[in-house]
């Protein structure tokens, strides 16, 4: 069991778990991931851990309620435990003093990048930052992106924070400022990230994407999480989640990110009934 000591609402439905597991923070490089199980009865998730404190004995989980196993993790609170958390898996992220770092960030893909751009500072790189959401109120870790950054451009959709448009909007106008641009890194959705590597393209930039395939297992037998790289087949839990963007067929993933979603949604829809259903009994 993995006691919860302090939850934190990042923003609407974005929520922030630091959870007693020594043995993984003992061990956590940035990039990799664990696979969680709330309960007996429950599916098992891959969240990225993002942040450890070796000396605390505590990992960092930020978790976006989308579905049923999300939304159930959403009602626990500070004292609680998650019964199950397997890792850290997945191969860690590149780290290395390659000259000038754009990390990209999108939504809830915010939160796998912190720990990356954190270790790519630390690694004496210049970094240059972009996160953005589709309104302010899904944006966060501004503040800890920042402290890690040597500038930071924040966007919206709607223009609520930071200038209104796209993280390609923002990486466009870098590239055509005459920034000399080393490596870039995007996490967020699949369709952001196809765009960040179809932006860099033409210019020969290395950019590198952090997969968010569909996973069960996390150790490479199931095969859920596969995904088509140079015309190969890889495994994003154990040959990734980081790849070559330039490589990935992100029109393929796309397709396989929506195979469940019927599924998902049914799931989705009776956990919220019975649990609105719990909450009329306690309160009649």
């Amino acid at each position: 069991m993995n006691k919860i000591i302090e939850k934190i609402v990042l923003s609407k439905d974005v929520k922030q778990y630091i959870v007693e597991c020594s043995a993984i923070a003992q061990k956590a490089l940035a990039g990799q991931f664990v696979v969680i199980r709330i309960c007996e009865t429950g599916e098992r998730i891959p969240l990225t851990i993002a942040d450890s404190d070796k000396a605390e004995g505590t990992i960092t989980l930020i978790v976006q309620e989308v579905g049923k196993t999300t939304r159930q993790m959403g009602f626990l609170e500070v004292g609680d435990s998650i019964l199950d958390i397997a890792g850290p898996l997945g191969t860690p992220s590149e780290i290395e003093h390659f000259g000038t770092v754009v990390m990209i960030g999108g939504g809830i893909g915010i939160a796998p990048l912190y720990p990356i751009t954190k270790a790519m500072k630390a690694a004496g790189n210049k970094v240059i930052s972009i996160i953005g959401a589709r309104c302010a109120d899904l944006l966060f870790y501004q503040d800890l992106m920042a402290a890690q950054s040597d500038m930071i451009i924040e966007t919206t959709d709607d223009g609520t924070c930071g200038r209104q448009g796209f993280v390609t909007d923002a990486l466009s106008e870098l590239i055509e400022s005459g920034e000399r641009i080393d490596r870039v890194v995007a996490i967020g959705p699949a369709i952001m990230m196809k765009m960040v590597a179809e932006t860099t393209r033409p210019h020969g930039i290395p950019t590198i994407a952090s997969l968010n395939s569909i996973m069960v297992d996390g150790t490479g037998m199931c095969g859920a999480c596969r995904v088509e790289v140079g015309g190969e087949t890889k495994f994003a839990c154990v040959d990734g989640p980081d790849f070559d963007a330039h490589a990935v067929n992100f029109d393929l993933l796309i397709q396989r990110l929506a195979m469940y979603l019927p599924e998902e949604k049914i799931a989705d829809e009776h956990f919220c009934r019975c649990s609105s259903a719990k909450e009329g009994e306690k309160n009649a």
